[in-house]
């Protein structure tokens, strides 16, 4: 991005032979940060039922256990890829499955996109069917190769992840451990109190722990690049510590609603001055589009008594996001010097929509319809690093 300025002053930036666009009627605003999203999963949106830790047994492993087939992966990575896109998200922090082909397939998408992506292989030591089961030193084998193959390529970074603390060992807790320390510059994904089964299942599991979080801290595993999704069931302790250390949050409440979790506390994230993001969490997530998403942030906020403005929702899905995954300097906003990730969204592209865009009577009112009646197709292009990727004359 070369400046931010009024129109009438950026005669200077135009290319001789290129012009202009004149984008009257339309919206142009940062790429949004999907902070949370499961890409093997993308094929079991909707699977009906059961909660969180039913479902992974039910559905989520059985597909994952796919993924070992690297032309299956490279598909949907494909597939998963082009959705974030055509819903406006231009960066997003990714689980993989367990294995490396799963990572190198949605690597090689992004790279080929130049997109500013996040993701690693998941890493799980027990609990988990033997068809998905590793040791601790595979997994730590595994996961070192892939960052070494990965990590800071292009616009691409490496999340070690761990998929949650009762599929982890000690031993594979201590080699996220060493990995963390062996490479300080990567990214820690992992959940943290989803559910309250989930919660309990960690207390039995790890009975000499003060709480969840201090499973994951006592491995120094809390951090500056480490983002922790749900966060719903916490302890005043360890809203504390997620401060103290400046971890983050994803906040995924089609997720949190369709699985029955519980209701994300957003209003705690400012009151303890905790780092958040948005997050769709697909499969257990409903859609892609942060629109839409953002929707249900606010009826969920709603029950609790908190009016999720349409300014801070948007700062959530946009430069809140990017500060959780600590990418700020490079993305965000439209600050100069940062990277050209937009997204241009027509705010009216239905007739209800049209409708009721007539009666706004500013912006923060049309933003506010926008996610209370907008989805995918108010997305007309999305642009990545400065280039077209999704949208009119864009390749599809």
């Amino acid at each position: 991005i070369q400046a931010l300025l009024p129109w009438q002053e950026g005669e200077r930036f135009l290319h001789p032979q290129k012009g202009y666009r004149d984008l009257r009627g339309k919206l142009l605003l940062p790429g949004f940060v999907d902070a949370h999203v499961h890409y093997p999963q993308t094929e079991m949106i909707g699977a009906f039922g059961e909660q969180l830790l039913e479902w992974l047994t039910t559905y989520t492993f059985p597909v994952e256990s796919q993924f070992a087939d690297a032309d299956y992966a490279a598909e949907i990575a494909q597939f998963f890829v082009n959705q974030l896109l055509s819903h406006g998200t231009t960066t997003a922090l990714v689980f993989c499955t367990l294995h490396p082909e799963s990572v190198d397939a949605l690597f090689n998408e992004a790279l080929r996109l130049n997109m500013r992506l996040l993701a690693g292989k998941v890493m799980m030591d027990r609990h988990a069917p033997d068809y998905l089961s590793e040791s601790a030193e595979q997994s730590y084998r595994q996961t070192r190769a892939l960052i070494e193959r990965w990590h800071r390529r292009g616009r691409l970074g490496y999340a070690i992840t761990p998929r949650f603390a009762p599929t982890s060992t000690p031993e594979l807790l201590a080699a996220v451990r060493q990995l963390r320390e062996e490479f300080p510059d990567t990214w820690l994904h992992t959940h943290l109190s989803e559910n309250l089964n989930e919660v309990a299942w960690v207390k039995s599991l790890w009975p000499e722990h003060e709480h969840y979080l201090d499973v994951y801290h006592h491995y120094r595993l809390t951090g500056e690049r480490s983002v922790f999704a749900h966060g719903i069931h916490l302890a005043d302790a360890e809203w504390q510590c997620l401060h103290e250390t400046g971890s983050a949050l994803a906040f995924c409440p089609t997720s949190n609603l369709f699985l029955g979790s519980g209701l994300f506390r957003l209003p705690a994230c400012w009151q303890n001055k905790v780092r958040m993001g948005i997050g769709s969490d697909v499969g257990a997530g409903t859609t892609f589009s942060m629109l839409r998403t953002l929707g249900e942030a606010y009826k969920v906020s709603q029950l609790q008594s908190y009016r999720l403005r349409a300014s801070e929702a948007f700062y959530h899905a946009t430069l809140g996001g990017a500060r959780a995954l600590r990418l700020d300097e490079k993305i965000g906003n439209f600050q100069p010097g940062k990277e050209a990730d937009f997204v241009v969204i027509d705010p009216a592209v239905t007739p209800l929509q049209r409708l009721r865009s007539g009666r706004c009577k500013d912006i923060y009112e049309q933003l506010f319809v926008l996610m209370t009646l907008g989805d995918e197709r108010n997305i007309s292009e999305t642009w990545v690093n400065g280039e077209r990727v999704w949208g009119d004359a864009a390749a599809q």
